[in-house]
């Protein structure tokens, strides 16, 4: 019977149906920014950065995924508007009570009108803090870039974390960056940038995809430096804790290394760039395990 029906559809009706489709191919291509971002109303911000989250991520920790609500009815996601136009910090809490983001990401427009990642967090809310950002005398280290609390740093270190990291990581990079594939596809960006603050971020970027603006010389001259008879893995001497011999051998340790200050040269120099639908294929460190 249903093939019956089916060839009783008047073509008129069938030809009525095409003509309701709506293309959505070759619309506007215009690319938006976070600064106009920054006007819109509280609605549509909230429809276009709810792609950053994972339901599964929202379900472990019995967030509501419609209301971004814990059990008690407490907000645990927020976009905050950062202190220069175009800029926004998106930070998820495990509850609504927790004094720190289990997940946070800093975005902001640069004047080469491009969205860049100024920072990605992922960390284990239940996990144990370590101080790492926060100097001696109670000031910000602004996470390690501006200052170091080398005993917290030390004990990080002998837990198994990475320079800048002040609990313990949830895993998950790749789908973070999944999803800001698709929040950069939103604004119809093609591509956007990011500046890692260390080593071991560069690493993760180039596993997930990124390429190069400039810095690719020196993340093949850090490979060859801690490889067997390199300069860099000469310097791993003992003359502190992050510069022993072993820490040549694995992203982390010569992260550490790097941040010690082991390098000739500052790590301020690496920019890196995602294009949409690419994967770069690049590794500078080929068989370093972490």
């Amino acid at each position: 019977m249903l093939p019956g029906r089916l060839k009783s559809v008047p073509d008129v009706d069938r030809a009525f149906a095409r003509e309701q489709r709506v293309s959505l191919s070759r619309g506007s291509q215009e690319r938006t920014f976070l600064r106009e971002v920054a006007g819109w109303d509280v609605r549509w911000q909230r429809l276009l950065f709810q792609v950053l989250l994972p339901i599964d991520l929202l379900m472990k920790h019995r967030i509501d995924p419609v209301a971004l609500t814990d059990p008690q009815g407490h907000p645990v996601a927020f976009a905050r508007p950062g202190g220069e136009q175009g800029s926004f910090r998106f930070e998820l809490y495990h509850t609504g009570g927790a004094s720190e983001p289990m997940a946070e990401l800093e975005l902001v427009d640069t004047q080469f009108n491009q969205v860049e990642v100024v920072w990605v967090g992922l960390q284990d809310p239940t996990g144990y803090r370590y101080d790492v950002d926060i100097l001696p005398g109670g000031g910000s280290s602004l996470r390690g870039t501006a200052g170091r609390n080398l005993v917290a740093e030390m004990a990080a270190m002998q837990a198994g974390l990475a320079p800048g990291q002040v609990r313990r990581g949830i895993g998950g990079f790749g789908w973070l960056v999944d999803r800001i594939d698709t929040l950069m596809l939103c604004l119809n960006q093609r591509d956007y940038v990011a500046r890692p603050l260390f080593y071991h971020m560069a690493i993760l970027f180039e596993h997930n995809g990124f390429s190069y603006v400039k810095g690719k010389a020196l993340m093949e001259e850090v490979g060859r430096g801690f490889a067997p008879g390199g300069v860099l893995r000469e310097r791993l001497d003992g003359s502190t804790p992050f510069r022993m011999p072993e820490q040549a051998d694995t992203i982390r340790g010569r992260s550490w290394a790097i941040h010690d200050g082991v390098l000739p040269q500052g790590w301020d120099e690496v920019h890196m760039i995602k294009r949409l639908g690419i994967k770069a294929g690049i590794d500078t460190a080929p068989g370093v395990p972490w």
